[in-house]
């Protein structure tokens, strides 16, 4: 199939999962089409267990790994899905909480992969540094999946903050540590650094220049849009900026995540405040939240489908489910030890621990990443470990993160 094909079927199957979702499961769009692609995929695999002769699993497994969901993701999708995020995210309200989202997307990111890949090693026997690349890949909270709930969760202001901010930083991070560990972990492959130096030398070379560059080409854009007023073409511009920007950052080896971080908060805040007409921004916002829309749900449609490039086994499922513990402890460490860091000076809403740690979804990122993975004897099991974590995350933890923020936060705002 062509790629024009592949991407008319994703979004007709989108279309049409979305419509049954609206009609008789009635949950969140993005997790409604998820879950009906999961139950199509899993009615297929039942049809051809049932009835050998039609062999279609095969032939449908594939086309699935034909889609190259890693690729697609992590070097097409993820950019215009995170300035997409980052973009309605504002300064003003990142700056009262960047201490904790400093240390969340930081301290929180290794202690939770140092804890997961611990955990996972201890396991499945698996050796420590490739259990650490696992943790580093599981560790990130997807702001594709996390910025998708908060639209239906109607959390706080100053959570909401926590939470969006978080996920968009973390996500850059933990991606930079999961190229250095694989680098380490993996140093015949081509794609990742390798040893410490290098690792190092990766780690500044990806963190620092994705963000430099995300502010850069940011603020050139935001320049050249303050002389214009034509909102169809300050539209473009940004388009141009989200997409242009992050194959830029690919191509120089700097983190695209980052770049596309950096340069959407400061279109969002500076750029609309001081580059754009009110009309410009009730088109830019338009366009933008329905971009992030329909690659939603063109990505949770995949999410669902990559069931059949999973292969499962009793073993694999018992370490998944496994893993999903390890998951969430890790997360309660990553929230709660920069929450007790801080809490001596300054004050924090009702629930933010629980409501974070439950809120802090896994979802496309992580199994992207996990698909990857160079070929060993250890990626079968990472993949089947991420898919069940992913899955649990979203639809468990994403369909009662609302009824829990509603339950826990009901005293008065704080800071």
């Amino acid at each position: 199939m062509t790629i024009i094909q592949i991407t008319a079927l994703l979004i007709v199957l989108a279309g049409a999962f979305g419509t049954i979702n609206y009609f008789f499961l009635r949950l969140p769009p993005s997790i409604g089409i998820l879950v009906v692609a999961l139950l199509a995929s899993l009615g297929v695999m039942a049809i051809d267990w049932a009835i050998p002769a039609l062999d279609i699993v095969p032939a449908i497994r594939v086309q699935v790994v034909g889609l190259e969901f890693s690729e697609a993701l992590l070097e097409g999708m993820l950019g215009l899905l995170l300035f997409a995020g980052a973009l309605h995210v504002k300064l003003s309200d990142l700056r009262a909480q960047w201490r904790v989202v400093f240390l969340m997307a930081t301290m929180g990111v290794g202690l939770s992969t140092v804890i997961v890949g611990t955990g996972f090693s201890w396991i499945t026997g698996m050796p420590f540094l490739v259990a650490l690349v696992f943790g580093a890949l599981i560790s990130p909270t997807d702001p594709v999946a996390v910025l998708g709930v908060l639209r239906e969760a109607n959390l706080r202001k100053s959570l909401e903050t926590k939470i969006a901010g978080e996920s968009l930083f973390n996500d850059g991070v933990g991606y930079v540590v999961f190229l250095v560990l694989a680098g380490l972990a993996f140093p015949g492959d081509d794609h990742h650094g390798s040893g410490l130096t290098g690792a190092a030398k990766l780690f500044f070379q990806e963190a620092v220049g994705g963000a430099a560059l995300g502010i850069v080409l940011g603020w050139l854009v935001f320049r050249v849009m303050r002389l214009i007023d034509d909102y169809s073409l300050e539209v473009l511009l940004t388009l141009g900026l989200a997409f242009g920007g992050y194959e830029l950052a690919v191509y120089l080896h700097i983190s695209a995540p980052i770049m596309a971080v950096c340069a959407g908060l400061l279109i969002g805040d500076i750029g609309a405040k001081h580059g754009m007409s009110q009309e410009t921004r009730n088109y830019v916002d338009a366009f933008w939240k329905l971009i992030d829309e329909i690659l939603n749900a063109v990505l949770f449609l995949m999410i669902g489908v990559e069931v059949f490039a999973v292969a499962f086994s009793m073993d694999a499922a018992v370490a998944g489910v496994l893993a999903i513990a390890l998951a969430l402890v890790a997360r309660l460490a990553a929230v709660a030890v920069p929450v007790l860091i801080l809490r001596p000076f300054r004050d924090f809403s009702p629930g933010v621990i629980p409501i974070m740690t439950w809120g802090g979804l896994k979802g496309g990122i992580s199994v992207a990443l996990a698909l990857s993975l160079p070929e060993g004897d250890w990626k079968p099991l990472i993949l089947t470990c991420t898919y069940m974590v992913v899955l649990f995350s979203i639809i468990v933890q994403g369909l009662t993160v609302g009824r829990l923020a509603m339950r826990l936060g009901r005293e008065p705002d704080l800071v």
